[in-house]
Formats: structure tokens, sequence, C-alpha cells
């Protein structure tokens, strides 16, 4: 009885923190390197018939080339209204648009932006990090309320603490990996 406490406890801790993670990858996809990408604009809240729509159900969209992004409407008429959400995002590039498709051309960043999307990203990472470690501290507490409660027995509580860190330390180290390849990335030349 006890030891399946402890187990759904730190599995329920395990799924949310995967959850964490996948969070924080979507967070670092977001930010833009020098590549044109999908996932910068697929996430991108168009006012669409008077209802926010994600872009990527309106549109399709491509990179034919390294640095050129093509969004191609499903309907001619949502054209303009992608362009207004383009601009009001705070992506920094202006779209031109042919009438049928938009075309979003990314400039190279210059050393000074790359120094700053770096920071960006770093305090997304801390952002993630705490979210981990809070997420150890929240279960760490319904362990302390159960062992209390005499439902768990104090040898049990260090054996799920230790646990715990395991798995935090873990998640971090993931976040840890996943900074150093979008530094690398955005400091690349």
């Amino acid at each position: 009885m006890e030891n399946s406490i402890i187990t759904d406890n730190i599995e329920s801790t395990r799924e949310k923190m995967v959850k964490a993670i996948a969070h924080a990858q979507q967070d670092f996809a977001q930010v833009r390197t020098g590549r044109a990408s999908p996932a910068l604009v697929e996430r991108l809240q168009v006012e669409y018939y008077g209802a926010g729509v994600p872009l990527q159900q309106i549109a399709g969209i491509s990179v034919p080339e390294a640095r050129v992004l093509v969004i191609t409407p499903y309907d001619r008429g949502a054209l303009s209204a992608i362009e207004k959400a383009i601009q009001a995002s705070d992506l920094g590039i202006n779209p031109s648009n042919d009438g049928q498709i938009i075309r979003l051309v990314f400039p190279a960043l210059t050393e000074e932006r790359r120094k700053e999307l770096v920071k960006v990203v770093r305090a997304k990472a801390e952002e993630a990090k705490v979210a981990v470690r809070n997420l150890r501290r929240a279960s760490r507490h319904e362990l302390d309320v159960a062992q209390k409660d005499s439902v768990i027995t104090t040898d049990d509580l260090e054996w799920a603490e230790k646990e715990l860190d395991k798995l935090t330390s873990e998640f971090v180290g993931e976040l840890d990996k996943m900074l150093a390849t979008k530094e690398k990335e955005l400091l690349e030349v």
C-alpha cells in the first residue's frame, strides 16, 4: 500500500516534469535563429472571422530556402489577417504578400541580436528549471503529509526524497543540454 502511494506520486511528478520539458522545447523553438522554421509562426494567433486561431490551422507553412518561410493560406480571405498578425508579433519581420502567399525573409542576425536571444533562451531555461523544482517541492509536500498521517514510514519518505532528487537532477540536466544546443545554434554564424 505504502509503496503504491510513493510510486504513484513519483510517476505523477515524472509525467508533469516531462510536460514542463516539452513546454520549454516549444518556447525554445519560437526563439528565432538565423534559419527559418515553421515553429516560429505556427502558434501565432490570427484574428479569423472574429476568433483567434493558430496560424497552422488556417495556412500551410513551408521552408523553401534556409532563410525564407512561405505561408500559403487555405482561404485567400485570411491573407490580410495573417499579414497583420505577423506584423503585430515580436518577429521583427515585414511580410511580403503577392496576393496568394506570404513570404517572410529572415535577415542574418547581428552579433548583438544573437547575444540578446541567448539571454532570452537562458531566461526561458531558468523558468523551466524553476517549474521542475516546484513540481519536486509539491510532490515532497504530498509525501510529508502522507508521512505525518502515518500512511508511509520515515524510511519510505527518505527513499522517495532521494528518488525525487534523482528525477529533478535528470530533468534539470536535460534542460541544460537543450540550452547548450540552442545557444550553439544561436551563436553559429
